[in-house]
């Protein structure tokens, strides 16, 4: 699987797109070191005030990640291991010191409702499709600090209803929770979220940094430890057999186990 990250600036607006089409922008392992790298980047930048991050092609912000190399795992650590490291790339997403924005157009999934859990603002097509099916597809979790960002991000009872039940959320609902700020026509998309960038670059750039600082430890201040039931779930039987099924796409929920 290829794909890129790519960045381009206009002004004091820095554009960052998922392009890997022929997967639906599911992020390789190379995509999220570079959405990493990016972010590190924007925050040693003070004359960035605002970054976006959007899909290429128009049918998927993020449709998950790629998940080939989890067919190699044989132990529980491997994917703990595979866990750090996603927090790794996302807390540098959450310490980008000014405003984001995610465009959403059809599908965000896994990575891709983190992602834009870790924005301050996401807008939306009316086709947009959220959520995180681990449970109905290959049986993995996520860690403390991905349940807590996207936990306050679309609310508990939405992210249970993400994950324990496997529901895809719409746009509608998201919009109604307050985790959208605006669903939008494609057509006037564009027009939109420059009106959004504009009016976030006049924002006096310390109180964005000071404000998003203060949100991310109220967040992130107390997660707990976990790493021994993260290690319980990547060394499953069940995880493998998720894992085996979902690369030759059965298309059905794995006869799950518990073990």
């Amino acid at each position: 699987m290829s794909g890129q990250v790519l960045v381009a600036r206009d002004g004091a607006a820095a554009h960052v797109r998922f392009d890997n089409p022929a997967a639906h922008n599911a992020l390789t392992s190379e995509m999220w070191l570079a959405l990493r790298d990016a972010a590190l980047g924007f925050a040693q930048d003070p004359s960035i005030r605002v970054v976006t991050f959007r899909g290429t092609g128009g049918k998927a912000f993020i449709s998950g990640t790629d998940i080939s190399k989890f067919a190699d795992y044989t132990t529980g650590e491997q994917g703990v291991d595979y866990e750090r490291g996603i927090d790794e790339c996302m807390a540098a997403v959450d310490a980008i010191p000014c405003t984001t924005i995610a465009v959403v157009e059809g599908w965000a999934v896994g990575g891709g409702i983190n992602i834009a859990s870790a924005c301050d603002f996401r807008i939306a097509t009316p086709d947009a499709k959220f959520g995180s099916p681990i449970g109905r597809t290959i049986g993995n979790c996520l860690s403390a600090a991905s349940v807590a960002r996207i936990g306050a991000a679309v609310g508990v009872q939405f992210a249970k209803r993400m994950v324990l039940l496997g529901e895809m959320l719409t746009a509608e609902q998201l919009l109604a929770s307050g985790f959208l700020l605006k669903v939008v026509e494609r057509e006037a998309l564009d027009d939109e979220l420059y009106a959004l960038v504009a009016r976030a670059a006049e924002n006096a750039p310390l109180t964005t940094r000071t404000t998003k600082a203060t949100i991310r430890a109220m967040t992130f201040g107390a997660l707990p430890e976990i790493e021994e039931l993260i290690a319980e779930v990547y060394g499953s039987a069940d995880f493998r057999r998720g894992v085996s099924d979902f690369l030759v796409k059965t298309k059905r929920v794995p006869d799950w186990e518990g073990r």
